[in-house]
């Protein structure tokens, strides 16, 4: 990008090639500080129309132009860019198509606000183009932000007028819940509620009742954040209208009930998966957001590196046998294991799926989701799926000892399974399978390997900063890291002495929201069952012996490959300990 005083010249040498320009006008024009005060005067001076500046502005920074008009960008498009930091950097998003995101920007010069709109775009996997916009445009469409946020208090507004109830009496009959469901404001904000969840990239929202009210709070990055709370007279009403949305039965306040909704933001697909739970009074609705038309990551991108990623391609790779990913719920096993099929999805081979739900569709693989109302659970749907021809066999989750018992079978007889447990730990896994009845001499001869994971926040790169740590928590860290194999390290790592030790942390900023994070990345430990370990599971699950062998082979723990993170920059101390604590 040309220096703020050639951009003037150059702008200035393109008006004049066809524009008169008095001398006094051009004494006046020479002492600008920016091509936005130079258009300024030369449209004061009728030398320019508003329309003339920005085409010259354009060719001076050798970029489109765009002019637009309120109610022109969609509102998905233009929350791509939060608000803060539209109003920060004069920045737009105003269109996206084709893997492409059109931004238009004020003050081209202004390298972090291009920065910051590049790392938005690879977050989505987009490209930019840059186009230059006149602030006045800029002024104009950054008012439809507030518009977006005043949608859900223009709809209660409606909704208060059309149906409050009397504070005695309340919603009591049919007939008025019935109305209720059917107005265009409930409809209205239970689509704006979930449209800002998508566009917040959050994971769920939970409407839920309170003593006073109904709250609405999203999970973004592993946590809950609320968004609104709500007058209690709208949250029956709600809870109704997501109900009909998901084809629930309205009149069933006392079961759960479990659907599915898919809506359309945009140009995607998005769909919700329904959790209704009865609570002593009122009921509470869960929707877990799957964008089904999401690309699967790669296990780089998920946070996998160094000894573990070599591990784990070299157990991928295997021909046969079972591969397990464990972890609480929401610890990124599903992801995980689509990142796996991704590597394994192939021209020659058949690839089955039983999840429950699909989260992502991918191409050339067979996805079925288990139906349990008709009989189609896991131990069933995977009995079917092994007439089905397959090379390789993904299962949800091994939930009983049916399923265990033929997921081993599968392995056994020459399928690739990949599958999910719930444990602590790598370890964990194996006596979790001997205690679901799995002969010990049957999971030594097919399980390859096992990997626990956890997810931590990210820190946010526009706003990171380093800090000393105190030397007794830097002397542990040293500790735990001086354990480490040095070929296990990343290239270029080097453990600082503790006195000079420091760590990053984000100090909150527009982008991330004033959280100090922004994103997900996984800390893990994987297990490679070689003939050791095959040896001591054969002869009965002995937990000591297996952990005298974890220690013997210096394995990476979740612990360790966090504290590097750490160090690296990547998360903070804080969320190792978070997630690694027993």
């Amino acid at each position: 990008m040309p220096a703020p005083q050639k951009i003037l010249e150059q702008y200035l040498a393109l008006v004049e090639s066809q524009k008169q320009i008095a001398p006094d006008l051009k004494n006046q024009l020479v002492s600008s500080r920016t091509i936005d005060d130079m258009a300024k005067q030369l449209i004061d001076a009728s030398v320019l129309t508003e329309s003339e500046a920005l085409s010259f502005k354009g060719k001076a920074f050798g970029l489109p132009t765009k002019e637009l008009r309120e109610g022109d960008v969609p509102a998905h498009v233009l929350n791509t860019i939060p608000q803060e930091l539209s109003e920060t950097y004069h920045i737009i998003a105003f269109s996206q198509a084709e893997g492409s995101l059109s931004v238009g920007i004020v003050d081209p010069t202004n390298l972090k606000a291009q920065e910051a709109v590049q790392f938005i775009a690879r977050k989505l996997g987009l490209k930019v183009q840059f186009f230059v916009i006149a602030k006045p445009t800029w002024e104009t469409i950054s008012k439809e932000y507030a518009a977006l946020k005043a949608e859900v208090q223009e709809a209660l507004d409606i909704a208060q007028t059309s149906f409050q109830p009397d504070e005695e009496q309340g919603i009591d009959t049919e007939t008025e819940i019935g109305d209720v469901i059917k107005s265009a404001p409930i409809s209205k904000m239970v689509s704006v509620v979930l449209k800002h969840a998508v566009e917040q990239k959050a994971s769920d929202v939970h409407i839920e009742p309170t003593m006073t009210g109904s709250r609405v709070r999203y999970r973004i990055d592993g946590m809950l954040k609320t968004l609104l709370e709500l007058p209690q007279y709208v949250h029956p009403a709600i809870v109704s209208r997501i109900k009909v949305m998901a084809h629930l039965k309205i009149d069933e306040t006392r079961r759960p009930q479990d659907g599915r909704v898919r809506l359309k933001f945009g140009e995607k697909m998005i769909d919700f998966r329904v959790s209704i739970l009865p609570l002593h009074e009122r009921e509470k609705v869960v929707l877990r957001i799957l964008d089904t038309g999401s690309k699967a990551i790669s296990l780089e991108e998920l946070g996998f590196w160094g000894r573990n990623l070599e591990v784990m391609k070299e157990n991928v790779a295997k021909p046969h046998g079972l591969l397990l990913v464990t972890g609480p719920t929401g610890s990124g096993k599903s992801t995980t294991l689509y990142a796996v099929l991704n590597i394994l999805n192939q021209e020659g081979v058949n690839i089955t799926t039983l999840e429950d739900p699909v989260e992502y569709y991918l191409q050339g693989v067979n996805q079925s989701q288990i139906r349990p109302d008709v009989g189609l659970s896991f131990a069933a749907g995977l009995r079917s799926i092994l007439r089905q021809d397959p090379d390789i066999v993904m299962v949800g989750e091994i939930r009983d000892n049916e399923t265990a018992e033929l997921a081993i079978h599968a392995s056994l007889t020459g399928h690739v399974v990949l599958s999910t447990l719930h444990t602590n730990d790598a370890l964990g896994a194996i006596p979790r399978l001997a205690d679901m009845k799995v002969e010990p001499f049957l999971l030594s001869s097919t399980i390859n390997a096992v990997v626990a994971q956890r997810l931590v926040r990210k820190i946010c790169s526009h706003c990171k900063q380093s800090k000393p740590i105190p030397l007794d928590v830097a002397q542990g860290i040293f500790d735990k890291l001086n354990a480490i194999p040095g070929e296990y390290f990343p290239e270029g790592f080097a453990i600082a002495d503790p006195q000079h030790m420091i760590v990053f942390y984000g100090k909150g900023c527009p982008e991330c929201n004033d959280t100090g994070y922004s994103g997900r990345s996984s800390v893990s430990e994987v297990l490679a069952v070689d003939d050791n370990f095959k040896a001591i599971i054969a002869k009965g699950v002995d937990p000591n012996k297996l952990k005298e062998e974890w220690v013997r082979q210096k394995s990476l723990t979740m612990e360790q490959d966090g504290l590097i993170k750490a160090m690296q920059g990547v998360t903070t101390l804080e969320e190792i300990m978070r997630v690694t604590q027993e």
